[in-house]
């Protein structure tokens, strides 16, 4: 994944559950909203540092970022945090940008859906949840996936599992972040079995 946004927060060391430190910070950038206009959104950036490399974060800054994004959802909020691999403090563009690759693995919902483009070629359209648990609380990312192709996988059903890989679509309705993914691979999730054990 590559992010292009302004440094928002001052970067600072912390650590982590395994008592290994890093470099935090903020970024802000923006995603496009599908009725014009965009919503900014602050992104929580973790990387592999010492102290020696902290004045170079300027708050106000323009930066570009590769490494890991991931989702948090808490109650109705999601969260996007991000670890950097590597950053560019003088990038190229200077438009703000979350773009790459999305791995999801969870569940389809309730409707796979064939559809056919202005030319006539077929598609398929579908929504899947991933499920994440907080405390005793359960939270679910929901991404609407796009797959073109002219036949549907046996397995492709409402509740079957999913591994996805393909291009992540990031945009705005009602105030609140769709994720999109135009899919790349897609296979049938086969969960090992367990006893006793819950699926999260």
């Amino acid at each position: 994944m590559t992010i292009n946004g302004i440094v928002s927060r001052t970067a600072s060391m912390r650590t982590n559950k395994e008592g290994k430190s890093y470099i935090g910070f903020a970024v802000k950038t923006t995603i496009p909203a599908k009725a014009g206009g965009c919503k900014q959104v602050e992104i929580f950036v973790s990387k592999d540092g010492t102290d020696a490399e902290l004045p170079s974060y300027v708050a106000g800054q323009r930066i570009g970022l590769k490494g890991v994004l991931t989702f948090r959802k808490r109650e109705e909020n999601l969260y996007l945090n991000f670890h950097a691999e590597s950053v560019d403090f003088l990038p190229e563009n200077e438009r703000d940008a979350i773009e790459g690759t999305i791995k999801f693995r969870g569940t389809v919902g309730k409707q796979v859906e064939k559809k056919r483009d202005k030319r006539g070629n077929p598609y398929w359209v579908f929504s899947a949840f991933s499920t994440e648990k907080h405390e005793e609380n359960f939270s679910f990312t929901w991404v609407r996936f796009i797959c073109f192709t002219a036949e549907k996988d046996g397995w492709l059903h409402p509740k079957a599992r999913i591994c996805a890989k393909g291009v992540l679509e990031l945009s705005v309705y009602l105030d609140k972040i769709n994720l999109s993914c135009r899919v790349e691979e897609m296979r049938e999730w086969v969960k090992p079995a367990v006893t006793n054990e819950t699926e999260f």
